[in-house]
């Protein structure tokens, strides 16, 4: 067979196949996951923790007045409870990119890799997998939010469901983007608190943006443009039946370029492993 007949038979595949290769990958992702109960702990611990102590601590400090989109003054805890979830989101894709640089140096990735299937499609496969993980993550942390009388309306924790499937898509192709640049799986720790913690300290997670803005312009702005801060919002206003026009436009635009540049960084003739593999000279 010619070598343009083998290009054609690697990229005509059927709907079915695609969907078998997508069904794989995440069976992959759920038993990882399943095999590692002490990462759904640890998952859960972070934003309990800032739940129950953090929260009770300074209720009577950060009461929340009357914003969108809520309708009476709430209670600091029932804020921050959105911010936690993104957070949980967080934390999720940037462990799903720790696999994959780990993956890379014990030789999964190359297996996973030299697929027949589209690079693009592999990568959003993996990306799926690691959302669907996140969005289990945070459904079992609103229900033990329940029983800590954090409550939505019942039909919010069904529209809440698109907001976290887009926002741990964005959260996710960034992690995959910062993988691609990740030579070693020692140096991947430094990048998660290089990227995490500012992330989630300069948003609207943990305190509305008017209280920023009333101590800190500067801040305000940084909070503003920071992709966490819509990702945030997106699920708050989610979780209260209502949708955050400016959020869901920057999630969405992120999202996608942040997957497009993950593509492109793990696409084997321009992409950054490319260059950095290449022989010197």
């Amino acid at each position: 067979m010619t070598a343009a007949g083998e290009a054609i038979d690697r990229h005509s595949f059927s709907l079915a196949q695609y969907l078998i290769c997508l069904k794989g990958i995440v069976w992959r992702e759920a038993l990882r996951f399943i095999h590692q109960r002490e990462r759904f702990v640890s998952a859960l611990v972070r934003p309990l923790v800032w739940l129950f102590i953090f929260a009770a601590g300074f209720r009577q400090v950060l009461g929340v007045s009357i914003i969108p989109p809520y309708e009476t003054y709430i209670l600091y805890e029932v804020y921050i409870a959105p911010g936690l979830i993104a957070m949980i989101q967080l934390f999720n894709g940037m462990q799903s990119s720790l696999t994959m640089v780990y993956d890379r140096e014990t030789g999964g990735m190359r297996t996973l890799l030299v697929s027949p299937f589209p690079r693009w499609w592999l990568l959003l496969s993996k990306l799926l997998a690691g959302t669907l993980v996140s969005i289990l993550q945070a459904y079992a942390f609103l229900l033990i939010a329940w029983f800590w009388d954090i409550e939505a309306p019942p039909l919010g924790y069904l529209t809440l469901l698109p907001a976290l499937l887009l926002s741990g898509l964005m959260l996710g192709a960034l992690g995959m983007l910062i993988s691609s640049l990740i030579k070693q799986l020692e140096n991947f720790a430094g990048v998660m608190n290089f990227v995490i913690f500012p992330m989630f300290f300069a948003s609207s997670a943990l305190y509305p943006l008017w209280r920023v803005k009333e101590s800190s312009l500067l801040l305000y702005y940084v909070c503003e443009i920071n992709p966490f801060t819509h990702a945030t919002e997106l699920i708050r206003f989610a979780l209260y039946e209502q949708v955050s026009w400016v959020s869901l436009g920057v999630v969405l635009g992120c999202t996608l370029a942040f997957l497009f540049g993950a593509i492109v960084a793990y696409d084997p003739a321009r992409g950054f492993l490319a260059r950095r593999n290449a022989p010197a000279g």
